[in-house]
């Protein structure tokens, strides 16, 4: 396989960078392999589809992702599309090492869905991401890294905690080195 959601790394681990400091994903992780494993996988080598399902672990230096199922599809450009999924009210997650940092951004939702041609990351349901002490949660959180931007959206009725439709965000204060004044 050929690096299956090798460019996910950068876009799954960056999707707060609108929000935070620029949250870039460790580099040296696009080109360390690709290791999944499952309980059970099924390949269409014709149609290039490679189902992983069972406690599905992917990993690729330090990017984790894990889900019930992950399905991996090729087009004949060679470009990967990856869709993790969790059942029941699980969630598939995602964990990676933000560049120059010991921090981490995480991330989960129902689905996480990944177009390597377009370097663009869709978490849908219950999505959450959190890098350092910032954190978004909505029904919808799409990621573009091309561009660097970012929207989260919530659709009425959606199941995203509160319960009122709304996105909800924390934005924690950036300390720049200075000593923070008494208040």
């Amino acid at each position: 396989m050929n690096a299956p959601l090798a460019s996910a790394s950068l876009l799954l681990a960056v999707a707060l960078a609108g929000l935070a400091a620029p949250a870039f994903a460790e580099k040296a992780d696009r080109t360390q392999p690709v290791n999944i494993e499952a309980d059970r996988l099924t390949v269409d080598d014709r149609n290039k589809v490679h189902i992983f399902e069972g406690g599905v672990v992917l990993t690729q230096g330090t990017l984790v992702i894990k889900g019930d199922k992950l399905v991996v599809t090729q087009d004949a450009a060679g470009f990967q599309n990856g869709v993790a999924t969790a059942g029941g009210e699980r969630l598939a997650t995602f964990r990676q090492k933000r560049e120059g940092t010991n921090e981490y951004v995480e991330g989960e939702a129902e689905r996480i869905e990944y177009d390597s041609r377009s370097e663009q990351a869709r978490l849908f349901n219950r999505a959450r991401v959190v890098s350092g002490g910032d954190e978004v949660r909505g029904h919808y959180i799409e990621y573009d890294a091309i561009t660097e931007n970012y929207l989260a959206t919530n659709a009425p009725g959606s199941r995203n905690g509160a319960g009122d439709g709304r996105v909800r965000a924390v934005i924690q204060p950036k300390n720049d080195g200075k000593p923070t004044p008494p208040q």
